[in-house]
Protein backbone atom coordinates (compact mmCIF):
# COMPACT_ATOMS: atom_id res chain seq x y z
CA UNK A 1 0.00 0.00 0.00
CA UNK A 2 1.12 3.88 -0.87
CA UNK A 3 1.80 5.58 2.43
CA UNK A 4 2.76 8.85 0.24
CA UNK A 5 1.05 9.57 -3.76
CA UNK A 6 1.75 12.93 -4.44
CA UNK A 7 -0.29 13.60 -7.91
CA UNK A 8 0.33 16.47 -10.67
CA UNK A 9 1.76 18.81 -7.64
CA UNK A 10 2.40 22.40 -8.75
CA UNK A 11 3.84 25.31 -6.25
CA UNK A 12 4.54 28.91 -7.27
CA UNK A 13 5.99 31.23 -5.23
CA UNK A 14 5.58 35.31 -5.68
CA UNK A 15 9.31 37.30 -5.11
CA UNK A 16 10.45 40.84 -5.51
CA UNK A 17 12.10 39.35 -8.87
CA UNK A 18 8.67 37.75 -10.22
CA UNK A 19 6.79 34.21 -9.97
CA UNK A 20 9.05 31.26 -9.20
CA UNK A 21 8.05 27.69 -9.91
CA UNK A 22 9.17 25.67 -7.02
CA UNK A 23 7.60 22.30 -7.69
CA UNK A 24 6.52 21.53 -11.66
CA UNK A 25 4.02 18.81 -12.11
CA UNK A 26 5.75 16.67 -9.39
CA UNK A 27 3.91 12.93 -9.45
CA UNK A 28 5.58 10.13 -7.27
CA UNK A 29 4.43 6.95 -5.01
CA UNK A 30 6.24 5.74 -1.88
CA UNK A 31 4.76 2.58 -0.55
CA UNK A 32 4.41 2.32 3.41
CA UNK A 33 7.96 1.21 5.24
CA UNK A 34 9.85 2.13 2.41
CA UNK A 35 13.01 4.40 2.70
CA UNK A 36 12.69 6.87 0.13
CA UNK A 37 15.02 9.67 -1.02
CA UNK A 38 14.35 12.90 -3.08
CA UNK A 39 17.66 14.28 -4.10
CA UNK A 40 18.92 17.28 -5.92
CA UNK A 41 20.97 20.17 -6.25
CA UNK A 42 20.03 23.54 -4.27
CA UNK A 43 16.93 25.27 -5.44
CA UNK A 44 15.19 21.77 -7.09
CA UNK A 45 12.05 22.23 -4.98
CA UNK A 46 13.01 19.37 -2.52
CA UNK A 47 12.63 21.48 0.84
CA UNK A 48 9.15 22.56 -0.67
CA UNK A 49 8.44 19.41 -2.01
CA UNK A 50 8.89 18.25 1.76
CA UNK A 51 6.76 20.60 3.27
CA UNK A 52 4.02 19.33 0.72
CA UNK A 53 3.84 16.27 2.04
CA UNK A 54 2.29 17.84 5.69
CA UNK A 55 0.88 20.43 3.94
CA UNK A 56 3.04 23.18 5.69
CA UNK A 57 3.05 24.48 2.21
CA UNK A 58 -0.16 23.98 0.19
CA UNK A 59 -0.03 22.73 -3.29
CA UNK A 60 -1.58 25.68 -6.19
CA UNK A 61 -2.81 22.59 -7.65
CA UNK A 62 -2.46 18.45 -7.27
CA UNK A 63 -3.17 16.25 -4.71
CA UNK A 64 -0.79 15.04 -1.47
CA UNK A 65 -1.97 11.48 0.12
CA UNK A 66 -1.54 9.95 2.68
CA UNK A 67 -2.77 6.32 3.21
CA UNK A 68 -5.21 6.96 0.55
CA UNK A 69 -6.74 10.13 1.76
CA UNK A 70 -6.14 13.80 0.42
CA UNK A 71 -5.03 16.39 2.88
CA UNK A 72 -6.75 18.84 1.22
CA UNK A 73 -9.94 17.38 1.85
CA UNK A 74 -9.30 17.81 5.88
CA UNK A 75 -10.56 20.63 7.99
CA UNK A 76 -7.55 22.70 9.60
CA UNK A 77 -8.56 20.40 12.73
CA UNK A 78 -8.34 17.05 10.89
CA UNK A 79 -5.28 18.31 9.50
CA UNK A 80 -3.53 18.84 12.52
CA UNK A 81 -4.48 15.35 14.14
CA UNK A 82 -2.96 13.94 10.90
CA UNK A 83 0.21 15.68 11.02
CA UNK A 84 0.42 13.90 14.69
CA UNK A 85 1.53 10.42 12.16
CA UNK A 86 3.76 12.99 10.41
CA UNK A 87 7.26 13.64 12.59
CA UNK A 88 9.75 15.40 10.64
CA UNK A 89 13.67 16.23 10.99
CA UNK A 90 15.66 19.23 10.52
CA UNK A 91 18.68 20.24 9.46
CA UNK A 92 19.52 22.29 12.26
CA UNK A 93 17.63 19.91 14.84
CA UNK A 94 15.05 22.62 16.07
CA UNK A 95 15.19 21.95 19.79
CA UNK A 96 14.30 23.79 22.48
CA UNK A 97 17.55 25.32 23.93
CA UNK A 98 15.87 26.62 27.36
CA UNK A 99 14.60 22.89 28.06
CA UNK A 100 16.82 19.72 28.85
CA UNK A 101 16.59 16.78 26.31
CA UNK A 102 13.93 14.87 28.55
CA UNK A 103 11.31 18.01 28.15
CA UNK A 104 12.48 18.69 24.76
CA UNK A 105 11.20 14.71 24.14
CA UNK A 106 8.22 15.57 25.78
CA UNK A 107 7.29 18.51 24.20
CA UNK A 108 5.14 17.08 21.49
CA UNK A 109 3.38 14.71 24.13
CA UNK A 110 2.62 17.36 26.60
CA UNK A 111 0.62 19.32 23.47
CA UNK A 112 -1.65 15.84 22.85
CA UNK A 113 -2.58 16.23 26.03
CA UNK A 114 -0.21 13.91 27.39
CA UNK A 115 0.09 13.36 32.12
CA UNK A 116 3.60 14.59 32.58
CA UNK A 117 4.32 11.31 34.62
CA UNK A 118 3.03 9.26 31.35
CA UNK A 119 5.13 12.05 28.79
CA UNK A 120 8.20 11.08 30.74
CA UNK A 121 7.55 7.25 30.90
CA UNK A 122 7.63 7.93 27.05
CA UNK A 123 10.29 10.04 26.67
CA UNK A 124 13.14 7.74 28.59
CA UNK A 125 11.84 4.78 25.79
CA UNK A 126 12.58 7.04 22.90
CA UNK A 127 15.77 8.19 24.48
CA UNK A 128 16.63 4.43 24.98
CA UNK A 129 15.42 3.67 21.41
CA UNK A 130 18.31 6.61 20.16
CA UNK A 131 21.26 5.88 22.75
CA UNK A 132 20.53 9.01 24.72
CA UNK A 133 19.03 7.84 28.22
CA UNK A 134 21.92 8.97 30.03
CA UNK A 135 21.31 12.00 28.56
CA UNK A 136 17.77 13.60 29.83
CA UNK A 137 18.94 15.89 32.18
CA UNK A 138 21.63 17.11 29.67
CA UNK A 139 20.64 20.76 27.82
CA UNK A 140 21.17 21.01 24.12
CA UNK A 141 24.10 23.55 24.04
CA UNK A 142 25.90 20.45 25.96
CA UNK A 143 25.57 18.07 23.01
CA UNK A 144 27.19 17.35 20.48
CA UNK A 145 25.66 17.97 16.61
CA UNK A 146 25.09 14.05 16.42
CA UNK A 147 23.44 13.64 19.92
CA UNK A 148 20.97 17.26 18.70
CA UNK A 149 19.83 15.04 16.05
CA UNK A 150 19.36 11.92 18.07
CA UNK A 151 17.00 13.82 20.85
CA UNK A 152 15.34 15.36 17.57
CA UNK A 153 14.56 11.96 15.92
CA UNK A 154 13.44 10.68 19.66
CA UNK A 155 11.08 13.84 19.47
CA UNK A 156 9.87 13.16 16.56
CA UNK A 157 8.65 10.02 17.13
CA UNK A 158 6.96 10.76 20.24
CA UNK A 159 3.87 11.16 18.49
CA UNK A 160 4.26 7.62 17.08
CA UNK A 161 4.12 8.48 13.54
CA UNK A 162 3.29 6.57 10.66
CA UNK A 163 5.89 8.51 8.07
CA UNK A 164 9.14 10.29 8.92
CA UNK A 165 10.39 13.20 6.82
CA UNK A 166 13.84 14.18 7.01
CA UNK A 167 14.74 17.62 5.27
CA UNK A 168 18.55 17.85 5.14
CA UNK A 169 19.21 15.88 8.37
CA UNK A 170 22.55 15.31 8.45
CA UNK A 171 23.99 17.98 5.91
CA UNK A 172 25.14 19.37 9.10
CA UNK A 173 27.17 16.51 10.62
CA UNK A 174 30.28 14.66 9.68
CA UNK A 175 31.08 11.75 7.76
CA UNK A 176 31.01 9.46 10.72
CA UNK A 177 28.11 11.20 12.56
CA UNK A 178 26.14 10.97 9.59
CA UNK A 179 26.76 6.93 8.97
CA UNK A 180 25.89 6.60 12.47
CA UNK A 181 22.37 8.40 12.45
CA UNK A 182 21.93 6.90 9.01
CA UNK A 183 22.23 3.42 10.92
CA UNK A 184 20.04 4.43 13.73
CA UNK A 185 17.26 5.37 10.90
CA UNK A 186 17.70 2.07 8.89
CA UNK A 187 17.10 0.61 12.77
CA UNK A 188 13.94 2.57 13.31
CA UNK A 189 12.79 1.63 10.23
CA UNK A 190 12.64 -1.75 10.23
CA UNK A 191 11.46 -2.16 14.48
CA UNK A 192 8.36 0.26 13.78
CA UNK A 193 7.87 0.03 9.95
CA UNK A 194 7.97 3.48 9.33
CA UNK A 195 7.76 5.04 6.13
CA UNK A 196 10.67 7.66 6.14
CA UNK A 197 11.35 10.28 3.28
CA UNK A 198 15.04 11.39 3.13
CA UNK A 199 15.74 15.06 1.43
CA UNK A 200 19.27 15.12 0.95
CA UNK A 201 21.56 17.03 -1.98
CA UNK A 202 24.11 13.98 -0.96
CA UNK A 203 24.05 10.78 -3.42
CA UNK A 204 26.42 9.12 -0.11
CA UNK A 205 23.17 9.11 1.74
CA UNK A 206 20.97 8.14 -0.81
CA UNK A 207 22.73 5.10 -1.82
CA UNK A 208 23.38 4.69 2.16
CA UNK A 209 20.05 3.98 3.09
CA UNK A 210 17.28 4.56 0.18
CA UNK A 211 15.66 1.58 -1.28
CA UNK A 212 14.20 4.10 -4.00
CA UNK A 213 15.09 7.65 -5.29
CA UNK A 214 13.14 10.42 -6.66
CA UNK A 215 15.81 12.96 -8.28
CA UNK A 216 14.58 17.06 -9.02
CA UNK A 217 16.07 19.73 -11.31
CA UNK A 218 14.26 22.90 -11.28
CA UNK A 219 11.41 21.68 -9.27
CA UNK A 220 10.69 18.74 -11.84
CA UNK A 221 11.01 15.04 -11.14
CA UNK A 222 14.59 14.52 -14.08
CA UNK A 223 14.27 10.49 -12.88
CA UNK A 224 12.93 7.99 -10.03
CA UNK A 225 13.47 4.67 -9.51
CA UNK A 226 15.32 1.68 -7.38
CA UNK A 227 18.38 3.62 -5.78
CA UNK A 228 20.39 0.60 -7.65
CA UNK A 229 19.05 1.00 -10.56
CA UNK A 230 19.70 4.90 -10.82
CA UNK A 231 23.03 4.53 -9.72
CA UNK A 232 24.21 1.73 -12.14
CA UNK A 233 21.88 3.46 -15.01
CA UNK A 234 21.69 7.00 -14.60
CA UNK A 235 19.44 8.00 -17.16
CA UNK A 236 19.32 12.10 -16.57
CA UNK A 237 22.16 14.10 -16.87
CA UNK A 238 21.62 15.52 -12.92
CA UNK A 239 21.61 11.85 -12.16
CA UNK A 240 25.19 11.44 -13.58
CA UNK A 241 26.00 14.79 -12.30
CA UNK A 242 24.96 13.34 -8.78
CA UNK A 243 26.98 10.01 -8.89
CA UNK A 244 29.96 12.08 -10.15
CA UNK A 245 30.32 14.58 -6.81
CA UNK A 246 29.37 11.16 -4.77
CA UNK A 247 32.95 11.06 -2.89
CA UNK A 248 31.77 8.81 0.05
CA UNK A 249 33.71 5.81 -0.31
CA UNK A 250 33.89 2.56 1.32
CA UNK A 251 37.92 3.20 0.38
CA UNK A 252 40.25 5.28 -0.47
CA UNK A 253 39.91 6.36 -4.21
CA UNK A 254 42.56 5.52 -6.96
CA UNK A 255 43.50 8.02 -9.21
CA UNK A 256 46.10 7.25 -11.85
CA UNK A 257 47.80 9.29 -13.76
CA UNK A 258 46.64 9.83 -17.56
CA UNK A 259 49.37 9.05 -20.37
CA UNK A 260 49.47 11.82 -22.87
CA UNK A 261 48.34 9.37 -25.87
CA UNK A 262 45.32 8.41 -24.43
CA UNK A 263 44.01 11.88 -22.68
CA UNK A 264 41.64 12.48 -25.01
CA UNK A 265 40.00 8.62 -25.46
CA UNK A 266 36.23 8.48 -24.57
CA UNK A 267 35.52 7.74 -21.12
CA UNK A 268 33.38 4.67 -19.59
CA UNK A 269 31.92 4.77 -15.75
CA UNK A 270 31.71 0.99 -15.19
CA UNK A 271 29.95 -0.48 -12.19
CA UNK A 272 30.69 -4.05 -11.14
CA UNK A 273 27.85 -6.65 -9.32
CA UNK A 274 28.66 -9.45 -7.03
CA UNK A 275 28.67 -11.52 -10.32
CA UNK A 276 31.26 -9.49 -12.16
CA UNK A 277 33.64 -9.51 -9.45
CA UNK A 278 35.57 -12.17 -9.70
CA UNK A 279 37.64 -12.16 -12.66
CA UNK A 280 40.16 -9.42 -13.68
CA UNK A 281 37.60 -8.29 -16.14
CA UNK A 282 40.15 -5.24 -17.06
CA UNK A 283 43.36 -7.02 -18.01
CA UNK A 284 41.52 -9.73 -19.67
CA UNK A 285 40.38 -7.35 -21.78
CA UNK A 286 43.41 -5.04 -22.70
CA UNK A 287 45.13 -8.79 -23.09
CA UNK A 288 42.20 -9.66 -25.42
CA UNK A 289 42.59 -6.33 -27.87
CA UNK A 290 46.23 -5.48 -27.51
CA UNK A 291 44.50 -1.65 -26.38
CA UNK A 292 46.27 0.28 -23.09
CA UNK A 293 43.29 1.26 -20.66
CA UNK A 294 43.16 4.22 -18.38
CA UNK A 295 41.83 4.01 -15.09
CA UNK A 296 41.21 7.12 -13.56
CA UNK A 297 39.22 6.15 -10.92
CA UNK A 298 38.54 3.43 -8.55
CA UNK A 299 36.73 3.10 -5.71
CA UNK A 300 33.66 1.31 -3.81
CA UNK A 301 30.48 1.96 -2.60
CA UNK A 302 27.99 0.60 -0.15
CA UNK A 303 24.49 0.92 -2.11
CA UNK A 304 21.98 0.06 -0.50
CA UNK A 305 24.06 -2.26 1.88
CA UNK A 306 25.61 -3.97 -1.03
CA UNK A 307 29.11 -3.25 -1.91
CA UNK A 308 29.78 -1.98 -5.82
CA UNK A 309 32.91 -1.47 -7.15
CA UNK A 310 32.74 1.91 -9.58
CA UNK A 311 35.69 2.34 -12.24
CA UNK A 312 36.04 5.19 -14.76
CA UNK A 313 38.27 3.83 -17.66
CA UNK A 314 39.60 5.95 -20.35
CA UNK A 315 40.30 4.69 -23.41
CA UNK A 316 42.81 5.63 -27.07
CA UNK A 317 42.19 8.02 -28.57
CA UNK A 318 43.02 6.00 -31.73
CA UNK A 319 41.27 3.22 -30.52
CA UNK A 320 39.96 0.62 -33.38
CA UNK A 321 38.26 -1.25 -30.68
CA UNK A 322 36.28 0.36 -28.19
CA UNK A 323 32.66 -0.75 -29.42
CA UNK A 324 33.97 -4.19 -29.01
CA UNK A 325 35.61 -3.35 -25.29
CA UNK A 326 32.37 -2.07 -24.37
CA UNK A 327 30.26 -5.00 -25.61
CA UNK A 328 33.02 -7.63 -23.98
CA UNK A 329 32.08 -5.23 -20.61
CA UNK A 330 28.60 -5.83 -20.85
CA UNK A 331 28.95 -9.84 -21.90
CA UNK A 332 30.94 -9.64 -18.27
CA UNK A 333 28.19 -8.57 -16.08
CA UNK A 334 29.37 -4.71 -15.54
CA UNK A 335 26.75 -1.91 -15.92
CA UNK A 336 28.82 0.59 -18.11
CA UNK A 337 27.76 4.54 -18.74
CA UNK A 338 29.65 6.65 -21.11
CA UNK A 339 30.63 10.25 -19.11
CA UNK A 340 32.21 13.09 -20.47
Amino acid sequence: MSAIEIRNVRKTFATKDGDVEALRDVSLTIDSGDIYGIIGMSGAGKSTLVRCMNYLEVPDEGAVLIDGKALGDYTEKELRKQRESIGMIFQHFNLLMQKNVLENVCFPLYIQGKKKSDAHKRAMELLEIVGLSDRAKAYPAQLSGGQKQRVAIARALASDPKILLCDEATSALDPQTTSSILELLKNINRQFSITIVIITHQMSVVREICTHVAILKEGAVEEQGLVSEVFAHPKSQVARELISKDTGADVEPVQVQTPAEIQSGKKLRIVFSENSAFEPVIANMILTYGEPINILKADTKNVGGVAKGEMILQFMSNSTHVEQMMQYLVERGLEIDEVN
